[in-house]
């Protein structure tokens, strides 16, 4: 994994991304010169071929070419990649009328029949490869309780080039043993002496109580200066599953583990993404808002747009704007109730509005009004609020940025019900809140794209 503005990323899916980059831009701006049938200068066939890579990058990520690395075999990851450049056709061509200065003429069909072939082929090439013992990367547990099962159900769920394997756990003493026997090391190694021989490249240091006189400090140190990595637990968290786990959570990792930047430059940058992505996807949308608005009214004659009270940045409460999708008598006795999936009370139009997102496009006015971000944690109604925050440490930590449209929440888990969804999703939350950059929310925005066409993801 490697780091960028605060935000952990594949590696492998990285320099995949940068590879295909030149390939395609390579495969158009050859076509644009040799083939196109018009006169082209250098510059202009290089920055039609860097526009025709971009474009077809963002298809390929919006359905998950990029995010979804690994996860399925060849054949359906492979499967993947012509509706992507599909999809990137019909972008290009609608950016053509635009820009007909970089239009490529008759040498974008041949482009897209260049660029897909080579893509085709990287990825054969990335998946035979991956298969490859030699990417797999060796970790020892310190520690056998609950907090290293976790970390060795992450370990397992790894795939693709960065895979792991957990050589076992040293466990400490007064700890309850929650791992199998058989990956519980024996003792009588010093920890430095047992990575080298188990060939293992990283200590994890899953222990919940560090107080206990018997935990290792000195043989960890003698580790970190022996060239084994020491990492802990909150941070294998954070670096291979974009979660802040926290039940597990040391206050000191809050406090001394960066991010959070809330500087003028960031406020900046973010209000102007805000501002800009709200104002194009209204422009985009306008359409399918105006059709939304006449099937609610046509379907019970109900007020199009639902208000609801909702908290805010540091705890103020505003005005959600959405389409109306449940019943004029949703919460007839007055009691808040989760909203969940197949929810009853959903109306036949509200079903499709929710499926397809449609219901959240009016808080573009909460955002230009600067209630809201486009990417940010869920807000959350004030009964809720009060319920969570009781039970779930660091809850309110979310309260600091501006609630967002869209958010790492949304588009990683599935729809929230209850209490312990609420922790699952505040684990995305917290992450957000730590490592909230504009490149995060970029990647946020498309993952976002992905959830709509797929119509799967959280709310």
């Amino acid at each position: 994994m490697i780091r960028i503005f605060n935000h952990y990323v594949s590696r492998t899916g990285f320099i995949l991304l940068l590879f295909e980059m030149l390939v395609l831009h390579a495969a158009a701006s050859a076509t644009a010169l040799l083939w196109s049938g018009a006169p082209r200068g250098a510059s202009d066939a290089y920055l039609a071929g860097m526009l025709f890579a971009v474009i077809n990058v963002f298809a390929m990520s919006a359905l998950g070419l990029y995010q979804q690395l690994f996860r399925e075999d060849l054949r359906g990851a492979l499967a993947r990649v012509p509706p992507a450049f599909i999809v990137g056709f019909v972008l290009f061509s609608a950016l053509m009328e635009v820009l007909p200065a970089m239009d490529l003429g008759r040498a974008a069909g041949l482009a897209f029949v260049l660029g897909g072939a080579c893509v085709l082929m990287t990825r054969v090439l990335l998946f035979t490869s991956a298969q490859s013992d030699m990417l797999v990367e060796r970790l020892i547990l310190i520690g056998a309780g609950a907090l290293a099962r976790e970390c060795l159900e992450l370990a397992a769920k790894r795939g693709g080039p960065r895979r792991f394997e957990v050589v076992g756990c040293v466990p400490m003493p007064g700890e309850e043993r929650c791992v199998p026997v058989a990956k519980v090391l024996k003792p009588g190694e010093s920890l430095l002496t047992l990575a080298r021989r188990h060939g293992a490249s990283e200590l994890v240091i899953s222990v919940s109580d560090r107080r206990n006189g018997a935990y290792p400090i000195r043989e960890l140190l003698d580790c970190a200066l022996g060239g084994v990595r020491v990492t802990d637990a909150a941070a294998f968290f954070e670096r291979e599953a974009s979660q802040i786990r926290v039940d597990s959570l040391q206050p000191s990792y809050l406090i001394h583990g960066g991010g959070f930047d809330q500087s003028f430059l960031r406020a900046f940058v973010k209000r102007s993404f805000d501002l800009v992505a709200s104002a194009a996807i209204c422009a985009a949308t306008l359409p399918v808002m105006l059709l939304a608005a006449i099937c609610i009214v046509i379907e019970d004659g109900g007020p199009v747009i639902f208000r609801q009270e909702r908290v805010g940045k540091n705890g103020r409460p505003f005005q959600v704007l959405k389409f109306r999708s449940m019943g004029l008598d949703a919460e007839r006795d007055g009691k808040p109730r989760w909203a969940t999936a197949g929810d009853p009370r959903v109306t036949r139009v509200g079903y499709w509005l929710r499926k397809l997102r449609i219901d959240e496009l009016p808080q573009m006015f909460n955002v230009f009004r600067g209630e809201m971000s486009f990417v940010g944690p869920r807000p959350e109604r004030a009964y809720f609020v009060e319920q969570l925050g009781r039970d779930i440490a660091y809850y309110d930590v979310r309260h600091s940025i501006k609630p967002g449209i869209t958010g790492l929440a949304q588009v990683r888990y599935h729809y929230g019900a209850s209490v312990e969804d609420a922790v699952r999703k505040l684990q995305y939350d917290l992450y957000y809140v730590k490592n909230n950059s504009l490149f995060l929310d970029l990647l946020i925005l498309i993952d976002t794209v992905q959830v709509v066409l797929s119509g799967k993801g959280a709310r």
